[in-house]
């Protein structure tokens, strides 16, 4: 895939372009807008929009119920809704700034496999002041994890995420470095080889890291990790059918942590960065790995494995591992690790871990802040028995009393979690399962604009 091949609908200025304009009733409307208004049953009600007429077979404006103040989310949805033309957003200029970045999230299409109709497209005319550049590298960031998550796995196996990790790296004149197939277990990487050795050799399981300004060492590093499982069968505990088949977007983690990565480097943030992603199909041979199997590990724990279907956490136990060898000031992973996550808190709201009460109170700000929401759960320390195992050091599968199974596996993850610095574990779901204006079905970036937000509060740029 060409990583941006797709301009970004925004223009500097313009004369012509249609206002929209955010309002709480009605009563500030004009006598004609008016009862243009109360004929098509508009109130002024969030989530609410009416296209107002001019003469001539024209456009006078766009109106959009909103909240007081105005809700800059409410405009995400305007691209899917809006005839084509070009469009101002009449706000507040910092409003209109966070508005604009909504409407540019909500215009993603995914058409790699289908050829759309052609329409005029919907552009939107940049807010005074509004720093355009920073703008497009943040939807890029996110268009690039949504368009990895919805590209088949057939076309995004583990190669094809190799690829698009030397193409950042080479953009940012940074090192990579790819450890493939036999050569995992030479590394002392075995968790990674286990769960990906059963795949077809030109699917075979790899270790990716890039390294960004790691020789200037009076910065501090950033580690950012992602679960790059192509595909999900489920292994020998084979997954049912629907339980599959949306399996391609098991590798969402490895998504974000490679679109975040690029944000940092291209806002030339003052850290260093690794970015480590572990990128395996967890697939069914005569290979596999087995229930019952003991698995080693690069921090030298043994794994006990009770269910090949817990196999996220497996290779990020070896990428963790690996992020604690650069000892981080802070370590980020991102992981599609567990449906218990969405029975906690469903497709919208990824569960955010961490036992750093700073880097908990900032990331949950910023998701407020750029409406890219996370919740704190616990890493309770009484579900930590659950992992323990007569046979081997821990165990891959909880034991079934403990219940909290998206508890439990980030509670397995912090036994592999870098000793160095902070680091936080977010189990996000990167998919929407319904499709809504600005939120099509499919693939969906999730806590990168709130990572990224705290990056650069942090260390700058």
């Amino acid at each position: 895939m060409a990583l941006d091949s797709k301009p970004l609908p925004i223009v500097m200025s313009a004369e012509d372009a249609v206002p929209i304009r955010f309002v709480q009733s009605v009563e500030a409307l004009n006598e004609e807008s008016r009862q243009w208004a109360d004929i098509h049953n508009f109130h002024g009600r969030p989530g609410e929009y009416l296209i107002v007429p001019a003469r001539g077979n024209s456009i006078a404006q766009v109106l959009v119920g909103a909240t007081a103040p105005p809700d800059a989310a409410l405009a995400r949805g305007l691209s899917a809704r809006l005839p084509g033309g070009l469009y101002r957003l009449e706000l507040e200029p910092e409003a209109a700034a966070e508005a604009a970045l909504a409407f540019l999230l909500g215009a993603y299409v995914f058409d790699r496999y289908k050829a759309w109709p052609d329409r005029k497209p919907v552009r939107l005319v940049a807010p005074p002041g509004m720093d355009v550049a920073e703008t497009a590298r943040i939807v890029a960031a996110c268009a690039l994890a949504r368009e990895m998550v919805d590209t088949p796995a057939a076309d995004m196996g583990p190669l094809q995420i190799e690829t698009i990790a030397r193409e950042i790296a080479e953009s940012a004149g940074a090192a990579v470095t790819v450890t493939e197939g036999e050569a995992l277990l030479e590394a002392n990487f075995p968790a990674v080889h286990a769960v990906g050795r059963a795949a077809a050799p030109h699917r075979a399981p790899r270790l990716i890291e890039i390294g960004w300004k790691l020789d200037q060492t009076d910065l501090p590093l950033v580690a950012l990790v992602g679960k790059g499982v192509v595909f999900d069968t489920g292994g020998l505990d084979l997954k049912p059918a629907a339980g599959m088949r949306n399996m391609k977007k098991d590798m969402g983690g490895a998504a974000h942590a490679l679109a975040l990565g690029r944000l940092v480097m291209q806002a030339d943030l003052s850290v260093r960065l690794a970015v480590i992603v572990a990128a395996v199909e967890n697939a069914v041979s005569g290979d596999a790995f087995r229930p019952g199997d003991i698995l080693n590990s690069r921090k030298g724990l043994t794994i006990e494995i009770g269910n090949t279907d817990a196999e996220g956490r497996l290779i990020l136990a070896d990428a963790l591992t690996r992020a604690g060898e650069h000892s981080p000031d802070l370590t980020l992973d991102f992981a599609t690790l567990t449906g218990a996550a969405r029975i906690a808190l469903g497709p919208e709201l990824p569960p955010l871990y961490t036992d750093d009460e700073a880097l908990a109170a900032d990331l949950l700000a910023a998701g407020r802040a750029v409406g890219d929401p996370l919740w704190r759960m616990p890493l309770w320390p009484g579900y930590r028995a659950a992992l323990d195992t007569e046979i081997a050091d821990i165990k891959n599968d909880a034991s079934a009393w403990a219940q909290a199974g998206s508890v439990t596996a980030a509670l397995f993850l912090q036994r592999f979690a870098p000793a160095s610095g902070a680091w936080a574990h977010m189990d996000i779901f990167a998919w929407n399962p319904r499709a809504r204006p600005g939120f099509p079905e499919g693939g969906e970036a999730q806590a990168i604009r709130a990572c990224y937000a705290v990056l650069k509060a942090r260390y700058g740029g």
